[in-house]
């Protein structure tokens, strides 16, 4: 493996890339990953995130722009960076009629292993991804879970290690456990050094797993920086005001980032203060008769996400 220049393991610059009839998919385009490093790439669908990690996989080329992983650019040394990449998709890519053993050895002799080297890889990964008791399973007799581990020890079995680590929504139909179950196989993956980098559509994935966000939004990264930092450009907390009306509720809707006509909730943000969200209360509710009752939250992930993506920002914000 080449020698990343400070130890950045993913780093993309004006990335840009068309299909047919001129659609842009990706509009200039940059990022940064580090070694032990876990960097979510948020957007709602069509955003460029799947592109952008196609690119970065080497699987699609950019119209214009420069990326290099793992050291290496992903065109002109387009063989050294798939030698040190795994690349996991949201639906498990394993034999469901071998057993868990016999796809990860498959994998090591596809990958240039001699037969002993590929039985003590294959070991090796069965025992740390917590597939050792069900190695002579066949895999479709595995939960969700399991297949995703297997998933993710099959593209490890050729790769030197640490690696660089693509999850493009690897978590999609999970149940709650074996999701949390992989988000603990991601970060023992970061703390071996890997630099993974994760596409999302569950918010409080990116917010458990992540040291950095990036949000597209049309093609271009409209934020980024840590998770609390993305909090904290929507005022940090919420103000969650019910309504005792349709009536009210429509009139208020303009004011609130956050709504919930079910339940005729409005989300408003605040800075969290008794102070603030006194002042608000009595500016959207003078008469007190609208509000039936509120609560304050902590700003989540699915409020950056719903404000920032509807912003449309033209330049990325660092914060």
């Amino acid at each position: 493996m080449s020698t990343p220049t400070n130890g950045v393991m993913i780093e993309a610059h004006g990335l840009t890339k068309s299909y047919g009839g001129g659609t842009r998919v990706l509009d200039g385009v940059g990022l940064r990953v580090a070694r032990s490093g876990i960097h979510a790439l948020l957007g709602p669908n069509g955003a460029g995130k799947t592109t952008t990690v196609r690119i970065l996989a080497t699987l699609t080329t950019a119209d214009s722009g420069t990326a290099r992983v793992a050291g290496y650019d992903v065109v002109a040394d387009r063989r050294r960076v798939r030698r040190a990449i795994s690349l996991t998709g949201q639906f498990a890519a394993v034999d469901e009629t071998l057993t868990g053993e016999e796809n990860l050895r498959m994998m090591a002799r596809l990958s240039g292993l001699s037969r002993a080297r590929a039985r003590t890889r294959t070991e090796e990964l069965l025992d740390r991804f917590g597939l050792a008791d069900a190695a002579r399973r066949q895999a479709r007799t595995y939960s969700g879970g399991m297949r995703r581990r297997l998933d993710l020890a099959a593209g490890l079995v050729g790769s030197p290690e640490p690696g660089v680590f693509f999850l493009d929504e690897p978590t999609t139909g999970l149940d709650p456990r074996s999701r949390r179950e992989l988000w603990q196989v991601v970060r023992d993956l970061a703390g071996r050094g890997a630099a993974v980098l994760l596409t999302t559509q569950y918010l409080e994935e990116a917010d458990q797993l992540a040291d950095g966000i990036s949000v597209l939004a049309e093609g271009r990264i409209v934020a980024e920086g840590t998770p609390d930092a993305l909090k904290s450009r929507v005022s940090g907390h919420r103000l969650d005001l019910v309504l005792s009306t349709r009536e009210a509720y429509l009139r208020l809707a303009t004011r609130a980032d956050h709504h919930s006509p079910e339940t005729l909730t409005l989300g408003v943000p605040t800075d969290g203060t008794a102070a603030h969200v006194r002042a608000l209360l009595d500016e959207i509710d003078p008469h007190r008769t609208d509000v039936d009752r509120f609560s304050l939250h902590r700003a989540t992930l699915d409020d950056v996400f719903l404000a920032l993506t509807a912003e449309r920002t033209e330049a990325p914000a660092h914060v």
